[in-house]
């Protein structure tokens, strides 16, 4: 039996240990804002935090999350939305939307370890999320103004 909480909610899995996290949250927990995108941890459609860091569920064994503390794009914004998704919006980073939420949980991570990012910091940090509609001048701006509102 696996255990971790997702969003703050404890969870039991009994199935299969090799089953993607990825494929749990969405299909057994009905969390869809985490994307599949390449399935091979490459374009960071799928990314959640795993006790803080960013990690990519399309690859992530249910059985390396046992015990873990999980967060989704749905579970961000405790008390409404997150600063990084105000400044989304604000910013208007979103054209298809498909990678956003994975690029917003990156860039919240990032936030977490470094308050005022350089354009180097955001680049090196977001460079593993890519965006088919190339919003990266508006993600960069988006980081910059959530780490002022933040700071």
């Amino acid at each position: 039996m696996i255990r971790l909480k997702v969003n703050g909610v404890e969870h039991s899995f009994d199935g299969d240990s090799e089953m993607p996290l990825l494929w749990y949250v969405r299909d057994k927990l009905g969390l869809t804002g985490t994307k599949f995108g390449c399935g091979e941890a490459l374009c960071g459609a799928c990314t959640v935090h795993q006790n803080g860091k960013a990690v990519r569920s399309c690859v992530l064994p249910m059985s390396a999350v046992q015990g873990a503390e999980i967060v989704t794009i749905e579970g961000l914004g405790k008390n409404g939305l997150h600063p990084v998704q105000k400044a989304w919006i604000r910013f208007n980073v979103p054209q298809c939307g498909y990678c956003q939420a994975g690029q917003i949980m990156q860039a919240v991570e990032l936030l977490n370890s470094k308050a005022a990012p350089t354009d180097e910091d955001i680049e090196r940090a977001m460079a593993g999320n890519i965006c088919r509609c190339g919003t990266y001048q508006r993600i960069r701006a988006a980081i910059k103004a959530a780490a002022r509102e933040s700071a």
